[in-house]
């Protein structure tokens, strides 16, 4: 199958947010360079680096006009110079921080193309990439989970959430799980031993189920208050609070809190910034991913997709908290 010379896209125009996305139709399709590959793309995921960056607060991000869209699953159509590896027709899921997901035809990494898992349709392994790696390095690595430890999770009915609690409980861990009293049935159903209202007083609650003693790790993507509660439920001295998201916005902490209220340790997860200055811990992070899948621990996801049309109202759906699970744009 011959490629065409132009494309459908959405691109993001303002930094007004989702509600300036807009569906163009005669994109130049990309070509890709040394070291890269051209995608089909079949399914693109959305995550809320998307919504960051069609708002400007993503640090470093894109400026309007730009092609919206970081993660992109599909058939590798043509090769650029120097790569090895990666052939013409195979199916790989892959990473553009600078955008182009939201098209019929992205330009990727060779080196960040990971093959779909064979017998997953495209669209199941959204999240391999992003949400996945994110829960695990949270948890492992940087968290040090481990059986009989504890485990607050934040947005616990996302995409990363709900990975963070299938992966805590498959090591042995004690789960309490924050979401909207509307999706608390999805996160109890994946294991959860303790599902707690995301607007309620959640240190309150954390207190009441560790008897006062807190937990040892705190997952924090959310942002705002969410933050200090998050900080308030650690336990202290030993406590770890991981921070990867902020949807609900910056959060101030100062020394004089470590010092005098919150006395845990704070580490902030970018996995971007992970993949460029930690190689080694990426690497071994996406290895025990890979044996997490073959014990099926991880199984092929069931995202909620949408057209490529309607991908403003993915993107306002998932900045209102609305939604569940992974979401998935099919162009």
């Amino acid at each position: 199958m011959s490629t065409p010379a132009t494309m459908r896209a959405l691109q993001q125009t303002s930094l007004d947010g989702p509600k300036d996305l807009r569906l163009v139709t005669d994109v130049p399709v990309p070509s890709p360079g040394a070291g890269e590959v051209l995608i089909r793309v079949t399914a693109a995921g959305v995550n809320f680096l998307d919504v960051s960056q069609s708002r400007g607060a993503s640090a470093g991000g894109p400026q309007p006009p730009y092609l919206a869209g970081i993660e992109g699953a599909g058939e590798v159509v043509a090769v650029g110079e120097g790569v090895s590896g990666v052939e013409p027709g195979a199916h790989v899921i892959g990473v553009g921080i600078t955008g182009g997901a939201f098209a019929e035809y992205m330009v990727l990494p060779a080196t960040g193309a990971v093959p779909v898992p064979a017998g997953w349709a495209d669209e199941q392994a959204l999240g391999m990439v992003v949400s996945w790696p994110t829960a695990l390095a949270a948890l492992k690595p940087l968290g040090q989970v481990e059986a009989g430890k504890s485990v607050l999770i934040h947005a616990a009915a996302g995409g990363t959430g709900q990975a963070a609690v299938t992966m805590a409980k498959h090591y042995g861990a004690q789960v309490i799980a924050a979401a909207s009293s509307d999706k608390h049935d999805v996160v109890r159903a994946l294991g959860a031993d303790h599902v707690i209202d995301a607007r309620g007083d959640i240190a309150a609650e954390v207190a009441r189920l560790t008897e006062g003693a807190g937990v040892d790790l705190v997952l924090e993507s959310v942002g705002g208050d969410t933050l200090e509660a998050g900080l308030a439920a650690a336990k202290r001295v030993t406590g770890r609070v991981v921070v990867y998201g902020l949807p609900a916005g910056e959060a101030t902490i100062s020394n004089w809190d470590l010092v005098y209220r919150h006395q845990v340790h704070v580490i902030g997860l970018n996995i971007g910034v992970l993949i460029q200055s930690a190689p080694q811990v990426f690497g071994e992070v996406m290895g025990e991913l890979a044996a997490l899948m073959s014990a099926g621990v991880l199984r092929p996801g069931e995202p909620t997709v949408y057209e490529l049309a309607d991908g403003p109202k993915a993107l306002a759906e998932l900045e209102a908290r609305a939604t569940v699970g992974k979401l998935a744009l099919l162009p």
